[in-house]
């Protein structure tokens, strides 16, 4: 496990199953519709029981389909983390890719303020079935984090980010802590 605290908020690197991290929320990498049926999403579910995509079909169905970027709160289910915010990431290597990830991030970021939100695991939002470029990911994080950070003041105190490849973590984890000792 690797850490750097920007502002008052830690950030947490970890080499782990996301359904297994015990936070007041778990960010996943959803599709528009809610359907969870692979990759990170359809991990949750396995994991979380079935009632996450009963509750995932009611809200696509009074609110319509999540826009890229967009987010949606559902419970957590079986899971420790108390709430769930699906967000819709970037597909493939699309030009508009770090955009909508940005959005997922901003969104995700104010949805655990509304919620009160102490502590938010993230997986790399559309890296894997996806197919988001991993180092696009990273360079977004790594731009966004410090600049959203700088002036906060929410509730959010602990941020990890967990994946299953110790790499991806390793990467992530390098290209913040370039960021956080020489701000730009």
């Amino acid at each position: 496990m690797m850490e750097l605290v920007l502002q008052s908020v830690m950030i947490i690197f970890k080499n782990s199953d996301i359904t297994k991290e015990n936070v007041d929320a778990i960010v996943n990498a959803a599709n528009s519709y809610l359907k969870h049926g692979g990759g990170v999403a359809g991990a949750i579910v396995k994991a979380g029981g079935y009632e996450i995509q009963l509750e995932s079909d009611e809200y696509v169905s009074k609110h319509g389909p999540i826009p890229p970027g967009g987010v949606a709160v559902t419970s957590a289910g079986r899971l420790p983390a108390k709430f769930i915010i699906h967000t819709v990431g970037p597909v493939g290597n699309s030009a508009d890719g770090d955009e909508i990830l940005r959005n997922c991030f901003i969104n995700v970021f104010n949805a655990a303020k509304n919620l009160s939100i102490k502590s938010v695991a993230i997986p790399f939002i559309g890296t894997g079935i996806f197919g988001y470029p991993v180092e696009r990911f990273i360079k977004v994080v790594s731009n966004l984090l410090p600049e959203y950070f700088k002036n906060y003041t929410g509730p959010l105190e602990t941020v990890i980010f967990c994946d299953i490849d110790r790499e991806k973590i390793e990467k992530l984890y390098e290209a913040l802590k370039k960021v956080f000792i020489n701000p730009l």
